[in-house]
């Protein structure tokens, strides 16, 4: 499982990486994860295998993102969704600018939950969406009803904007500019190992 990112996190003593989604390999723990109950009120994917197939073949044939497995230490324990704003339907919800990238997640192992977990991946993998250099902003649009998920973004330095209405959920557009991020993680990053 060939990284394109890796980050030994000092907060937590835990080497974290991102390997994209390959569909032979990683179908069937995706369709696991999804069918997990804290996951299935959020994604709504609690479909079968064969129809899970079908839409994650779709996914991965979308120009417009890229699907990664998060690892802890190289164990897949996570599932992130990065996307260009532009050609998503979040692109009708605010004026984007043109570079803006956009993030969705979740944690599919559940012996990794409660664990403290969530934001060191998260503020990774924001930190590989700025690599971009001209990415000056990363959006998110949790379901307005996820209150944990909610607090780790602002904890990751994202900002709460308005609530919007999307296809499948009132979700809670937030952004986190690369100025913010950047001061409140440098340390974090500074002399970090990390390759891409």
């Amino acid at each position: 499982m060939q990284p394109v990112f890796s980050f030994f996190d000092p907060t937590i003593k835990r080497s974290l990486s991102f390997s994209k989604v390959e569909f032979e390999r990683d179908a069937a723990l995706l369709h696991r994860w999804q069918q997990q109950p804290y996951v299935v009120p959020y994604w709504k994917l609690n479909i079968s295998f064969e129809d899970y197939k079908k839409h994650l073949k779709k996914f991965l044939s979308d120009e417009h993102q890229t699907l990664y497995l998060g690892l802890i230490d190289g164990v897949p324990m996570s599932y992130w969704e990065a996307y260009w704003v532009r050609g998503d339907v979040i692109e009708n919800a605010y004026d984007p600018h043109p570079e803006d990238q956009g993030i969705h997640l979740l944690i599919g192992e559940e012996a990794f939950l409660g664990k403290g977990y969530a934001l060191p991946l998260l503020r990774a993998i924001v930190n590989f969406q700025f690599l971009h250099q001209e990415t000056e902003k990363v959006i998110a649009e949790p379901d307005i009803r996820n209150e944990k998920m909610i607090h780790v973004f602002e904890k990751c330095g994202f900002e709460k904007v308005k609530p919007i209405e999307l296809p499948d959920k009132t979700g809670m557009l937030m952004y986190c500019y690369r100025e913010t991020f950047e001061r409140r993680w440098k340390d974090v990053f500074e002399g970090a190992t990390k390759s891409v």
